[in-house]
């Protein structure tokens, strides 16, 4: 079993407050979040974002380990996580994650490609997290 941890400490109001995120890594110190990173375009971070990042990376990793499992070595694998948040009644609910892959993997059929891609889409933690539609666009190159 393996715990990793991040804190959130948050001040003032919803919309008017600031946050800041840390991690236990380090990777996140201290980093700013608010409405306007959220819902606006002012610089930081959002929760969304973080999750988005956290589903590309586990989804290309699945990937990866299924595909050495399957006996290839992929050249290039890159990921594209898109996270949607809408309105659910009076709040809201993260309600997709469409990843995009762009793929370089030699010696490679198209079918068990999409097989493998498939399995990482499906079997990645951060897939069986959500609750929420997940597609993928995979294209091999």
């Amino acid at each position: 079993m393996s715990v990793r941890k991040a804190r959130a400490v948050w001040q003032g109001t919803g919309k008017d407050g600031t946050g800041q995120l840390t991690s236990d890594s380090g990777v996140l110190s201290s980093t700013p979040y608010s409405f306007k990173t959220r819902f606006e375009n002012e610089k930081g971070t959002n929760p969304e974002e973080l999750i988005a990042a956290a589903h590309a990376g586990c989804f290309t990793m699945a990937l990866a380990f299924q595909l050495q499992g399957a006996g290839f070595t992929p050249t290039e694998l890159a990921t594209e996580a898109a996270v949607t948040l809408e309105k659910d009644g009076p709040g809201f609910k993260i309600a997709k994650s469409a990843l995009t892959l762009r793929a370089q993997v030699p010696g490679i059929d198209r079918t068990r490609f999409d097989e493998l891609a498939k399995a990482a889409k499906e079997g990645c933690p951060v897939s069986k997290l959500f609750n929420a539609e997940i597609t993928l666009d995979a294209t091999l190159g």
